[in-house]
C-alpha cells in the first residue's frame, strides 16, 4: 500500500469509500503470528503461534485470560491486544463486583466493539492494530468469536488470523462438520494441525513456539504453555504416526493387490500364447485336409 491523499486520519473518506487507516490496521494482523479458534458443543480451544525476535529473547505472550469464563487470543500489535484485554478484566470485575455474575460473553465482545468503532470517527488517534479470537462459554453454550479493528465482530465455528491463516482457514473448511460432537482432544488435534499449516516449510510445533488454551461447560479457561503443551503436541504427532502409518499400509495393500493382478495378466497372456502355439503346429501337422477343402469349395 501507498500514501495517498486519503490516509492522513481515520476520519477521511476515498471517493471509493474505503478507510485507508482501517485496511492498515487489518495488514497489521496480517504481519502477525497466526491464531486458531475452534467450538463444539461442550468446548472452545485457542491455539496460536508465539514468536521471538532476538533468538536471546522471549516469546510473546499470544492468549490472555480475562476471567474463568473468558479469553482471548491476539494476532498484531500486542500492546494494542493489553489496552483491550486489560478493558475486558475491568468489565468481567464489574459484572462481578456489581451484579454478582460473570460478564456475559456478547456483551463482552460488543463493548470492545464499540471501543474499536469509536477510533474511527474521532480524528486524532488511529484503530487498533490486533485482531482478537474472543473464546468464552455462558448459559447459552460455548462460543468463539473475531474482533476487527473496524469495530465489526462476527461468531465462527472455527476461524484462524494472522500470517498465512488462510492455509488453517481452508482446513477448517473442509473439517468443519465434525467440530459440533468433537471431544476436546479431538479438537485440540484440530486445531493444533490448522496451525501447523500456517508455518513456515523450516519451522515446527514446539513447546516454546506453541500456546493452547481451553475452556468448557465443566473447565474453567486453562492456558497450557511451555512444558504443559508438550502433552498436546505429542498427542498431535501419535495420532500423525498412526495415520501415514495406516496411509503407508493402505497403499502396501493396493500395491500387492496390483501385483498380484499383474502376475494374473501374465498367466492368462502366457496361457493365450500357448493355446494359439498348440492352433498352429495343428494346422501345420494337416496341411492336405485343409487344402482339398479349399478345392471343394471352388469347384
Amino acid at each position: 500500500m501507498f500514501r495517498n491523499n486519503y490516509d492522513n486520519d481515520v476520519t477521511t473518506f476515498s471517493p471509493t469509500g474505503r478507510i485507508f487507516q482501517v485496511e492498515y490496521a487489518l495488514e497489521a494482523i496480517k504481519q502477525g503470528s497466526a491464531a486458531v479458534g475452534m467450538v463444539s458443543k461442550n468446548h472452545v480451544v485457542l491455539v496460536a503461534l508465539k514468536r521471538n525476535a532476538e533468538e536471546l529473547g522471549s516469546y510473546q505472550k499470544k492468549v490472555i485470560k480475562i476471567d474463568e469464563h473468558l479469553g482471548v487470543a491476539l494476532a498484531g500489535l500486542a500492546p494494542d491486544a493489553r489496552v483491550l484485554s486489560n478493558f475486558l478484566r475491568q468489565q468481567a470485575m464489574s459484572s462481578k463486583m456489581v451484579f454478582n455474575r460473570p460478564l456475559n460473553l456478547s456483551k463482552a465482545v460488543y463493548s470492545i466493539a464499540d471501543k474499536a468503532q469509536e477510533n474511527t470517527q474521532s480524528a486524532g488517534g488511529r484503530p487498533y492494530g490486533v485482531g482478537l479470537l474472543i473464546a468464552g462459554i455462558d448459559e447459552t453454550g460455548p462460543h468463539l468469536y473475531e474482533f476487527q479493528p473496524s469495530g465489526s465482530v462476527l461468531e465462527y465455528y472455527g476461524t484462524a488470523i494472522g500470517a498465512r491463516s488462510q492455509a488453517a482457514r481452508t482446513f477448517l473448511e473442509d473439517k468443519y462438520e465434525e467440530f459440533a460432537d468433537a471431544s476436546k482432544e479431538k479438537l485440540i488435534e484440530y486445531a493444533l494441525t490448522a496451525l501447523r499449516d500456517t508455518l513456515a516449510q523450516d519451522k515446527e510445533l514446539n513447546l516454546y513456539n506453541t500456546t493452547v488454551a481451553v475452556v468448557g461447560k465443566d473447565e474453567p479457561f486453562t492456558i497450557y504453555d511451555d512444558d504443559r503443551v508438550q502433552q498436546w503436541l505429542d498427542l498431535l504427532d501419535s495420532l500423525s504416526n498412526k495415520r501415514h502409518k495406516s496411509s503407508d499400509d493402505e497403499n502396501k495393500e493396493e500395491g500387492e493387490e496390483k501385483n498380484e493382478e499383474e502376475e494374473k495378466n501374465e498367466e492368462e497372456e502366457k496361457k493365450n500364447d500357448t493355446e494359439e502355439a498348440e492352433q498352429h503346429d495343428a494346422a501345420q501337422d494337416h496341411p492336405e485336409s485343409s487344402h482339398e477343402g479349399d478345392r471343394m469349395d471352388t469347384d
